[in-house]
């Protein structure tokens, strides 16, 4: 098996795609941290040794109408999650002035709800416009599903970037949402490229679905072109029907990100929610394919330290785009 993790490796390189049935003969491979490591390698050969930081706002939190069956943020689950239309300006700056001290890439204003309307839109550009002036970073947004007229609006204040999760597999999603479809994530992701911006798109593992389903996933994800891929470990919030779900061990998720890597050699594979429930095994993500991560805290649950984070890494041999590397 050693010998097909190394012809699949250079077939990679070559730049040929692997298929579906390789990927699960992979999955199944005894040498897993030969798989890791021909990760790593892939990882380094299409994306260099620079690391991506992002970092998030919970703009608007909870009362979200759907019914995603791992989120806190759900008003049909009794979760304790803080709920308000819209985070107070000054906050918003100061996470983002911190991000920005961190030396972090980009920043997203992140809001639960189906969607935003124009009113909201607007109070949310006059957040935009003072981060984009007293920060350095670039701006994403992560606000459900959008029309061309939303997008565009976006677009036009400064967004570069936008995020929606397909968060499972398209045969997997009905098993974890049925108040919106994948194929409504699809078509925000298009008329978002439409518009101008760059597509951020990934998904959770560890809620149920077998490895073939997030080989499937990681496929679909290549197959839209979709060059930032936040990968989620499911965190079991109390209130949540996915509360007493098993946490996900170690060597799934690094033979997950090493999959994901091999299928999407030229994208960024972003550690996102869950990571801290590794401790400080985390970090092996990084060297089994993963080369991006959200820093600080995330929407509902605590993060990483920045700092740790960026000393740990450059340890491991990377770099960033805007800290000076020792």
């Amino acid at each position: 098996m050693v010998q097909l993790i190394q012809q699949v490796c250079e077939q990679v390189l070559k730049g040929r795609a692997i298929s579906r049935q390789t990927a699960l003969q992979l999955a199944s491979c005894p040498e897993q941290t030969a798989l890791y490591a021909a990760a790593d390698a892939v990882r380094r050969h299409f994306m260099g040794t620079r690391f991506h930081l992002c970092s998030i706002v919970n703009a608007r939190s909870g009362n979200c109408t759907e019914n995603c069956r791992f989120c806190a943020q759900s008003a049909r689950y009794q979760t304790g999650v803080m709920t308000y239309e819209l985070i107070e300006k000054q906050k918003a700056i100061t996470i983002a002035q911190d991000s920005d001290n961190h030396g972090v890439d980009r920043l997203s204003l992140v809001t639960s709800g189906h969607s935003v309307g124009r009113q909201t839109l607007e109070q949310l550009a006059t957040l935009y416009t003072a981060i984009k002036q007293q920060t350095n970073m670039s701006l994403c947004a992560s606000m459900g599903f959008l029309d061309a007229d939303k997008a565009g609006y976006l677009a036009g204040i400064g967004v570069s970037r936008y995020h929606c999760n397909l968060e499972a597999s398209a045969k997997a999603f009905p098993k974890i949402c049925t108040t919106h479809t994948w194929e409504q994530k699809v078509a925000t992701l298009n008329i978002a490229a439409q518009a101008g911006m760059s597509r951020c798109s990934g998904g959770i593992i560890g809620m149920g679905e077998s490895m073939e389903e997030r080989i499937n996933l990681a496929l679909e994800l290549r197959q839209l072109a979709i060059h930032s891929i936040p990968v989620n470990i499911l965190t079991a919030i109390p209130g949540t029907p996915l509360a007493r779900l098993p946490r996900l061990p170690l060597h799934e998720v690094l033979t997950t990100l090493a999959l994901f890597r091999l299928i999407n050699p030229d994208a960024v594979i972003r550690m996102a929610g869950g990571r801290q429930l590794l401790g400080d095994e985390q970090y092996r993500c990084f060297s089994s394919g993963a080369n991006g991560a959200i820093v600080g805290n995330f929407l509902t649950t605590t993060g990483s330290s920045i700092d740790k984070d960026i000393t740990t890494l450059q340890a491991m041999g990377y770099t960033f785009k805007r800290i000076r590397n020792t």
